[in-house]
């Protein structure tokens, strides 16, 4: 499919992160690596004070989980709306493939973490930690490929994690709710129905969203939904058409906001929330400790899982005539990505956290298994597409 024309369609904060590099996911991963460093080294006991210090009724951990990941899902809700209505999802043909290999990469890792943990009702409820893709970890991997990597598979695996994404923040929604209240959750349906008010209104300054937005962000987190959930809200009310069959423009108040945010989210708030979430004491660890349930469960839900779920279902789509592969890609490099989607260090560490709020014993175990399986993961990956022969714009099945 013939990219959209620069001068009819704006290019998203989203593309242009593929074009430059992806250098978010390289700072992400220095993040992660400095957080292991810094947890294992004389500062420890430093470290884990400052994120269990609080301020302002909550701790540092929570202020960067709850409020500082509020954002990050704040332009994850953006660009989801941008791409299904001005973008590379914008048509169901252009959702077909990337929503089927979401689809199982999100259904397959569950299944294996079930599978691991079937006999342990205890840790069940961590089903959905292998579920997500990193994207900014795995284009960070793409960027340092460079041309053996066609843009067509960047723009694949950039549809299905924001397929992805939006199935992460459902599941969050569903599935990890602690008990509700009534009074907060009213709060935060009026202000929610007041933004789409604003929208209706026609009102394309951007200040009354965001006055609203921390409004909304604050019952939500009262409300017993997890608070990040009130970004991907608030995105959705923030407006892209200027009016009906008008083309959309740099101008539009989420085109704004979405270029505004983007840097903010690459290059601080991910790194900070992989330096606070990454940091795991290796003091007594063992290897059998990679055989706990947990562990084991998150990593080849990572690690079998995506690869199976992603290639499985690209492959049956692509074998029944539902869809064609990406242009220009070649069976084995679509494998490499697939592998590379069982890269899941944010989204994965992040509904880890909150599967195992009340048990905060499992929390070594879940991002032993985290890390474990997104880095072999990223190097099997990235090896496969080095070697993986180039297909040169064929697009057979």
């Amino acid at each position: 499919m013939q990219a959209p024309s620069p001068l009819r369609r704006p290019v998203s904060a989203l593309r242009r992160m593929l074009t430059s590099e992806a250098g978010g996911g390289l700072v992400l991963m220095a993040s992660a690596a400095l957080a292991l460093g810094v947890a294992n080294s004389p500062l420890a006991e430093a470290y884990f004070g400052l994120l269990k210090t609080y301020v302002g009724g909550l701790s540092v951990l929570h202020w960067i989980n709850d409020a500082l990941m509020a954002v990050f899902f704040l332009l994850v809700g953006l660009e989801i709306k941008r791409e299904m209505l001005d973008g590379r999802l914008r048509t169901w043909p252009d959702r077909i493939l990337p929503g089927l290999a979401a689809l199982g990469g999100m259904a397959a890792p569950a299944l294996v973490y079930v599978a691991v943990n079937r006999h342990a009702p205890e840790t069940i409820r961590g089903w959905a930690i292998p579920a997500a893709t990193d994207i900014a970890f795995a284009l960070g991997v793409l960027a340092l490929l460079g041309k053996r990597v066609p843009i067509s598979l960047k723009v694949f695996l950039t549809a299905l994690a924001i397929i992805d994404d939006l199935g992460a923040v459902l599941i969050i929604a569903l599935f990890y709710t602690a008990d509700l209240s009534l009074p907060m959750l009213g709060g935060a349906a009026a202000t929610l129905a007041a933004l789409c008010g604003l929208n209706r209104a026609g009102v394309r300054r951007l200040s009354p969203y965001l006055v609203l937005g921390i409004l909304l962000w604050f019952f939500v987190l009262r409300s017993g939904v997890h608070a990040t959930v009130a970004g991907v809200l608030l995105a959705l009310t923030i407006p892209l058409r200027l009016s009906v069959g008008r083309p959309d423009d740099p101008t539009s108040p989420l085109h704004r906001l979405e270029h505004a945010i983007h840097p903010w989210s690459a290059y601080l708030i991910l790194p900070v929330f992989g330096f606070a979430n990454a940091g795991v004491s290796l003091a007594g660890f063992a290897p059998g400790m990679l055989l706990d349930p947990v562990t084991l469960g998150v990593a080849l839900g990572l690690i079998l899982g995506k690869q199976l779920g992603v290639f499985g279902f690209v492959l049956a789509a692509v074998k029944l005539g539902l869809a064609q592969r990406p242009a220009g890609a070649g069976w084995a490099q679509i494998y490499g990505v697939s592998l590379l989607c069982g890269v899941g260090f944010t989204m994965s560490l992040f509904i880890g956290l909150l599967a195992f709020a009340n048990a905060p014993e499992l929390e070594s175990g879940t991002k032993v298994g985290v890390l474990t399986g997104s880095i072999v993961c990223m190097l099997a990956g990235a090896l496969v597409l080095l070697v993986a022969p180039q297909a040169h714009a064929r697009n057979a099945s």
